[in-house]
């Protein structure tokens, strides 16, 4: 009986190494030239501290801002090609249609999501501008860069760990998407606690604004992703 030789698959994960390490070095550095505020960022789910003392718009354009911008785009992308991956598994034989070490993948996800975060910014303030908010826009855009940057760089250890692992339980990916969204609420939660006085002025441009900002891209993103997996 002559064997059947399959040509052997070799996953190249340089690519990925080489990112992580880059990733982690920029938070190393930012959190050494930055310590003061890094220490106060890192306590931000247990206190709003750091969100009374950043509140100014001027730290959207600060290194520190730019630095964890990037480590934000790459976690993200790192975190949905490996939630894509492991939702892409067949049940019956126990392959992926979506490869966790497509670099291509990766570049493409990150691209979205740099054209996704820029535009969605650019568009908040259009409409801040048509609504006449754009003090309390400017405010609350700043605090949900702040918490959105937050759970990127809480997530960066979890996707270097699960990228190197195989056979993550589809559990893994859910739970730390409920994690994050919870985070998310709570930083909604803050934003109208403390510019609740803004924003009853306004309900009806606030309301608005939630709806076409908030809820509707985000959805057309979990579309995107979800069929990409199907």
């Amino acid at each position: 009986m002559i064997e059947q030789l399959h040509p052997r698959i070799i996953e190249n994960k340089d690519w990925a190494t080489l990112l992580f390490v880059l990733t982690f070095a920029v938070v190393a550095m930012t959190k050494s030239a930055y310590e003061t505020r890094f220490s106060e960022f890192s306590r931000l789910i247990f206190s709003d501290k750091y969100a009374k003392i950043y509140r100014d718009n001027n730290h959207l354009k600060s290194s520190f801002t730019v630095g964890l911008f990037f480590v934000q785009v790459v976690s993200y992308a790192f975190f949905i090609q490996l939630t894509m991956h492991i939702f892409s598994q067949d049940d019956k034989t126990g392959t992926y249609s979506i490869l966790k070490t497509d670099w291509i993948l990766f570049i493409q996800i990150a691209t979205f999501l740099l054209y996704f975060i820029l535009a969605k910014f650019l568009i908040e303030k259009i409409v801040a501008t048509s609504f006449n908010i754009d003090e309390f826009a400017d405010l609350f855009n700043l605090q949900k860069v702040t918490y959105r940057t937050y759970i990127g760089v809480l997530i960066l250890p979890i996707n270097a760990i699960l990228f190197y692992y195989d056979n993550i339980p589809k559990i893994i990916p859910l739970a730390i998407i409920g994690i994050s969204l919870c985070i998310s609420l709570y930083s909604y939660f803050i934003s109208i606690k403390t510019y609740q006085n803004v924003i009853i002025s306004k309900l009806f441009y606030f309301i608005l604004y939630l709806c076409a900002l908030e809820i509707a891209p985000y959805y057309f993103l979990y579309y995107w992703i979800t069929k990409g997996s199907a």
